[in-house]
């Protein structure tokens, strides 16, 4: 069977780009819902810049991936050492890891 490219058009609009410092995850039987969201440090609110809702076949694909392209990333530039934030739990139960 013979693949056909895929041409991905990125809008001037979605260029930039959404920062975000954490990421929630949730799912239902059928979905994996991804929340991107970013935390400010002493704010007592944050608010998700993007919502991803995908198969969970999809979000395994993602998983993969994912790990495939930090192996990359680290044999370029080193091992991403995780730092680990003191962790305490927002209003909501969310981790907040800016807040002291």
């Amino acid at each position: 069977m013979e693949q056909k490219e895929l041409k991905i058009e990125l809008s001037p609009e979605v260029a930039p780009g959404k920062y975000c410092n954490l990421a929630v995850i949730s799912h239902s039987p059928q979905e994996i819902f991804l929340d991107f969201v970013t935390v400010a440090p002493n704010m007592p609110q944050a608010s998700v810049q993007s919502r991803i809702v995908m198969t969970p076949e999809n979000a395994k694909n993602l998983l993969f991936a994912l790990r495939d392209n930090i192996a990359k990333y680290e044999q370029i530039f080193g091992e991403i050492e995780r730092k680990m934030a003191k962790q305490v739990k927002t209003t909501d139960g969310l981790p907040n890891p800016f807040q002291a």
